[in-house]
């Protein structure tokens, strides 16, 4: 049976798949709420599963369109420890609560948001930040373990590279880079546990026209932005996906 056939779940799918779009197109963090949506009308595992064929070709086209723009000093210091981080989730999985982790990761969100908002408020120059490669590294585990265990990977990210203020095509760039490698590795644990099989495969192939143009959508939509208003926008971001992921860790 398609399990896209409820008019329901498509309608969730159809959401979660524009939301992703934004998250690739630009819009940082938006991401991690797609899974949790279509998981209200399937199984989280097989919403996972039916969204990470999507999430794969919106990386195509995300790394296509920012393929000039994208930072190799912080793509090679994040991907070691990314790859240790969903080596770590992977085998963890079943032995983490996933509402504790949605919790710290949440507050950590929220109040990393609020703080950056402050310091900026006014639109008040802060210098960027000069932190050593290695952190990104320790942060690159923290990208990888919760993106293989809760599908919410981009907080760690965001974290480490916005202070850095880096051109925001740059920023998308590099995120785009980065967590097209990370849901690659995390391939093969889908395939073992059998989560990619023909039905979430088929759904996953209904859903590819809206995944391909909404993420061109956003893709022009942050062209258009400055850096600064674009930062803030991210900051804001930050703070309603750490309210949402603390709701979500206290429920």
């Amino acid at each position: 049976m398609d399990l896209l056939a409820d008019p329901a779940t498509l309608a969730l799918a159809v959401l979660a798949v524009a939301i992703l779009g934004l998250a690739k197109g630009g819009f940082s963090g938006l991401g991690v709420l797609g899974t949790p949506l279509l998981a209200l009308a399937l199984p989280p595992a097989v919403a996972a599963a039916v969204l990470l064929p999507v999430l794969l070709v919106q990386d195509v086209v995300s790394v296509w369109s920012f393929r000039h723009h994208w930072s190799g000093w912080i793509v090679a210091w994040m991907l070691p420890g990314a790859a240790v981080g969903v080596a770590l989730g992977t085998f963890l999985a079943a032995s983490v609560p996933e509402e504790r982790l949605l919790l710290v990761l949440g507050l950590l969100t929220l109040t990393f948001g609020l703080y950056r908002l402050w310091l900026e408020r006014g639109g008040r120059i802060v210098a960027p930040s000069d932190s050593p490669g290695w952190v990104g590294t320790l942060f690159g585990i923290g990208v990888g373990f919760t993106s293989q265990v809760a599908h919410a990977g981009g907080p760690p990210f965001q974290i480490w590279v916005t202070p850095r203020r880096l051109p925001h095509e740059t920023y998308v760039g590099t995120s785009s880079i980065v967590f097209a490698a990370v849901n690659w590795m995390k391939v093969p644990s889908y395939i073992a546990l059998g989560s990619l099989n023909r039905q979430t495969l088929t759904a996953a192939a209904l859903l590819m026209p809206l995944a391909i143009v909404s993420t061109i959508g956003a893709v022009r939509l942050i062209r258009r932005m400055d850096t600064a208003r674009f930062y803030t926008l991210i900051y804001v971001l930050m703070v309603l996906l750490g309210a949402k992921l603390t709701w979500d860790g206290l429920g």
